[in-house]
């Protein structure tokens, strides 16, 4: 393949193929979220073993009714517990789900079929069943004594 060609191809591939997170101007980032909603879920540690259960509460910012944040800018300072993603962090959150794109692209995977970027249609993470819509309650609801009761493992 001469250098045209291969210029070409290059500049064809997605940028979530051809770039490394850290070289993805904020817009890029921002696109790969699919907004599943399942980092927002609220996770218990095992304190003895640092194991990390999901529960099906999910943060008190999460819009139950059309998925994402409610209050998307300021959430760390709204929530202190929230953890705004970035490469240095993808790359040591072992509670991402196995599904999420940063994740994926940070483990040198590609992007599945069913999220946004490839299918084209952001209805495609909900009937790819990998969506929390319709599957959680917020944790305004659930006391914080009775977490492990919703510990769920669908998730993971």
């Amino acid at each position: 393949m001469n250098k045209a060609a291969r210029n070409k191809f290059v500049h064809d591939e997605p940028f979530w193929r051809r770039k490394a997170l850290e070289e993805m101007t904020r817009e890029e980032w921002e696109s790969l979220c699919d907004h599943c909603g399942r980092c927002c879920l609220v996770k218990l540690e095992e304190e003895d073993t640092g194991a990390i259960h999901f529960t099906s509460a999910v943060c008190a910012l999460y819009d139950l009714e059309c998925g994402g944040c409610t209050a998307y800018e300021n959430r760390a300072e709204r929530m202190p517990d929230c953890v705004p993603l970035t490469p240095e962090k993808v790359r040591t959150l072992s509670w991402l789900p196995s599904t999420c794109a940063y994740r994926l692209l940070a483990e040198g995977k590609d992007l599945p079929d069913w999220h946004p970027l490839v299918s084209g249609d952001p209805s495609s993470v909900r009937r790819a069943g990998v969506s929390i819509l319709g599957r959680v309650r917020s944790e305004r609801d659930v006391d914080i004594d009775d977490l492990p009761d919703f510990i769920v493992t669908w998730p993971a």
